[in-house]
């Protein structure tokens, strides 16, 4: 555990601030009355805020809901030993992102200095992402190879289906009748279109170097002619994103799955509105399951709908999962497979007011390290 900083000796070789400073892991001091005292400088990166603007202030200012840490702060104080929590849930007051952390929490007491508490706190948020990220690819690739064959084993009896409805309406002289062979035939080519939406395109992406900022501009239009006149659509572009190597059309349908996605959410409160907006990123260094990149595309579409239901959150990417009445349940996972074809892949936040589907899209090959 880490010493005070004020326990340090007068004269000591090395500055207790630079030392602290110079950890990866995010330090917190805290007084009994848990008034912040001290932020190192990755515990500044991992809340978003300087210590000078927060020094003095109780950690309640700090976090949207400090309850979970300040039990642990008490319960260190009251039994004056350390304690450990592991995947506590917190979100910085100045930050969007919830953080899955690990914690260790003790108090401290020097001569001649008030006692403390030190919060030691290890960012768990990226190892829980490259578990839920490669959770992601296994199911994407089982429910691919479950999918095809499911649809194969469909599309042969509805060819005989259709084939047998065509064959009895040339037979029949009633054109009432003709007319229920009329409706088994369109039924037919209805689930037969349902399958080939299943399967996904039959071919290779074609990929080619394209400015994914023309395919959003071009997905943009077309949601904003159907968003309803109360639905915003903002864009938040950063221009150094270099071209791609993409299939454009399949990108396209992609984000178009996403964006139509987005607008139905919102559009479920008719008189409130809502925003949409259409945001890139460059991220360097970035893990895509168990894969490194060097450089990775980022494209984002929030809303400000009701967000995803909680029961479907680990199966949102399955097919014919839909938390609407009208939806087929096809859109996310049509979705997932197209990015998957460009070893990508989308991710998803979700609270109440603020959903956020992210497409990872990686610009070179993976680098030979592979992620931890």
């Amino acid at each position: 555990m880490v010493a005070h900083p004020a326990s340090f000796p007068k004269g000591a070789v090395a500055d207790p601030d630079r030392i602290l400073d110079g950890l990866s892991t995010s330090i917190l001091i805290v007084d009994q009355a848990q008034a912040l005292l001290y932020l190192n400088v990755a515990a500044e990166t991992l809340f978003g805020v300087s210590r000078n603007q927060v020094r003095g202030r109780p950690l309640a200012e700090l976090l949207v809901d400090s309850a979970a840490l300040s039990e642990v702060i008490d319960r260190a104080v009251e039994t004056w030993r350390p304690i450990s929590r592991r995947e506590l849930a917190l979100r910085s007051v100045y930050g969007d992102t919830e953080l899955t952390v690990d914690c260790n929490v003790a108090p401290y007491e020097e001569a001649g200095t008030p006692a403390a508490v030190l919060i030691e706190i290890s960012d768990g948020t990226q190892h829980q992402r490259i578990t839920r990220e490669n959770a992601l690819l296994t199911q994407i690739g089982g429910s691919r190879a479950m999918i095809r064959q499911l649809a194969h084993e469909i599309k042969n009896p509805l060819g005989g289906l259709r084939g047998a409805a065509q064959l009895l309406e040339r037979q029949l002289a009633d054109a009432a009748m003709r007319e229920y062979t009329s409706v088994i035939i369109s039924e037919a080519d209805r689930l037969a279109t349902l399958v080939d939406t299943l399967l996904g395109p039959g071919h290779h992406p074609r990929k080619e170097s394209v400015n994914i900022h023309e395919l959003l501009q071009h997905v943009g239009h077309l949601l904003a002619a159907d968003a309803p006149p109360n639905v915003s659509i903002e864009r938040d572009y950063d221009p150094s994103l270099p071209p791609l190597l993409l299939d454009r059309h399949q990108i396209i349908q992609a984000m178009l799955n996403l964006g139509r996605n987005a607008v139905q959410a919102i559009s479920q409160n008719k008189s409130a509105g809502g925003k949409i907006t259409l945001r890139t990123r460059v991220l360097t260094n970035e893990n895509i399951g168990t894969r490194r990149y060097r450089l990775v595309a980022c494209v984002q579409f929030e809303d400000t709908g009701p967000g995803v239901p909680e029961h479907l959150r680990d199966t949102l990417f399955y097919p014919l999962v839909t938390g609407r009445p009208d939806g087929t349940g096809l859109g996310l996972a049509v979705a997932q497979d197209l990015v998957s074809r460009h070893d990508g892949l989308i991710e998803f936040e979700s609270r109440p007011g603020l959903t956020t589907f992210t497409i990872l899209l990686p610009f070179h090959a993976p680098d030979a390290r592979k992620a931890s």
